[in-house]
């Protein structure tokens, strides 16, 4: 890192990582585009939302694999044990995976547990089936993010996403002009044909970086690292994620049990594309501030970037809400129906205010992870999903409207966990600093 952190210098770090994400959001947009022109529509929609929310619930505990990887490999003793470490969480996690998509398990959890009509859930186990790689393989691709994020690389993790996306069109398009499958099995088809692509692009393009950085009797890293010391630091970060990803499973199970199950899981997935892709520039938020944060005379400079990056996001918001940006995205390029698509409008300005506090809970979180407060990370998901749960069984006893429940939700859980976590970031700083005060 340079020795005066500038924020052109974050810029140009954080650019690559947060094209990345926008380009890794396109995909969703792109399948349900595709699905919105074949037949049987709103229940395809449905059934393939709920395909990748329990795909990436299942996924949960590697997504901050990136996260660890990026903080902790460092030599080439660091680097075999965290794959080795990462081999152990592919194999577990397809376990889990076989079991939800083959076995009884899922009828449990799925038809009983969640509620899920059995026309969409019949669907569903499709494409579950289909996707029984999808967490080992994003296990993988995001243990070699980290490294190149590490060492500086970040524009190839952009490249490895343009790769996805360009594959995933391929298919997409192909299977919805040419095939004669259900548009669900499409959209499973595409996800696992993206992710692959990237996950063997990530794969040779890092390959120099390991030869260069962790060649036998390459230089040892000062700090050792056993893997119970790895296990622990990991595991609240694990934790976090599957916890923020609950939040998914309790959204479609309330919005299966308040008015107009199947319109509101059909808009759930297009509104949730809408917001990933507002949030995106916050997503790749935290990456950055654990490789460019040295100490606290970096902190400010972070802030700042953090704050710019929060008020933009507002801004874009405001933009989209109140202009005929999102009208135009909802019923041209998605091609949704009037019921559905006047949902997503509804509902949208709910939301003003979400990817801001987004930005400033995931430059947070960065701080924590760089200064080994995960723990800390983990309660303030913990508090995140305990409130949305909350809100959201209140919203079932008055039998409130779904999606308006899940937003109120989702930002009233959100707003609490930026105060937690500016609690516990002040804790990282030095006696008489102070975390919302400028200081040099």
């Amino acid at each position: 890192m340079q020795k005066n952190l500038t924020q052109r210098y974050i810029l140009w770090f954080w650019l690559p990582m947060f094209a990345s994400w926008l380009l890794m959001t396109a995909e969703g947009p792109l399948i349900s585009a595709a699905t919105n022109r074949m037949p049987d529509k709103v229940l395809m929609l449905a059934a393939q939302g709920m395909v990748i929310s329990l795909s990436v619930t299942i996924e949960s505990p590697i997504i901050n694999m990136l996260a660890t990887s990026t903080a902790l490999v460092k030599d080439r003793v660091t680097y075999l044990l965290i794959r080795r470490f990462t081999i152990h969480w592919m194999i577990g996690l397809t376990i889990v995976s076989i079991l939800v998509s083959f076995t009884p398990l899922y009828d449990f959890l799925i038809i009983n547990g969640l509620g899920t009509p059995i026309e969409v859930a019949i669907w569903v186990k499709t494409g579950m089936q289909i996707m029984f790689l999808w967490s080992a393989t994003i296990a993988w691709r995001r243990f070699l993010q980290g490294i190149l994020i590490h060492f500086g690389h970040t524009r190839q993790m952009a490249w490895g996403t343009a790769v996805r996306l360009l594959v995933s069109a391929i298919v997409i398009v192909s299977l919805s002009l040419w095939g004669e499958w259900a548009a669900v099995i499409n959209a499973a088809l595409t996800w696992m044909a993206g992710v692959t692509a990237e996950a063997i692009y990530i794969t040779i393009v890092t390959r120099p970086v390991v030869a260069k950085h962790f060649y036998l009797g390459s230089p040892v890293a000062d700090e050792t690292l056993s893997y119970k010391e790895l296990f622990w630091f990991h595991l609240p970060l694990a934790a976090t994620s599957l916890l923020m990803l609950l939040a998914q499973p309790l959204v479609t199970f309330s919005l299966n049990r308040l008015p107009n199950p199947i319109l509101s899981l059909a808009a759930w997935p297009v509104l949730f594309q809408i917001l990933l892709i507002s949030r995106a520039a916050a997503l790749a938020l935290p990456e950055a501030v654990i490789a460019l944060t040295d100490g606290t005379r970096t902190f400010p400079t972070m802030r700042r970037f953090t704050v710019f990056m929060s008020g933009g996001l507002a801004l874009w918001m405001g933009i989209l809400v109140f202009s005929p940006l999102a009208v135009f995205y909802i019923f041209t390029v998605q091609n949704m129906t009037e019921a559905t698509g006047n949902l997503i409008v509804n509902v949208l300005p709910y939301y003003l205010l979400f990817p801001a506090m987004t930005a400033l809970i995931f430059g947070m979180r960065g701080l924590l992870i760089k200064n080994k407060r995960t723990t800390a990370v983990n309660w303030g998901m913990g508090l995140n999903l305990t409130i949305t749960a909350v809100v959201l069984g209140v919203g079932l006893v008055f039998r409130g409207d779904g999606l308006a429940t899940a937003a109120l939700a989702l930002n009233f859980a959100a707003f609490f966990e930026m105060i937690y976590l500016a609690w516990r970031t002040q804790t990282t700083l030095p006696h008489g600093r102070s975390l919302l005060r400028r200081w040099a």
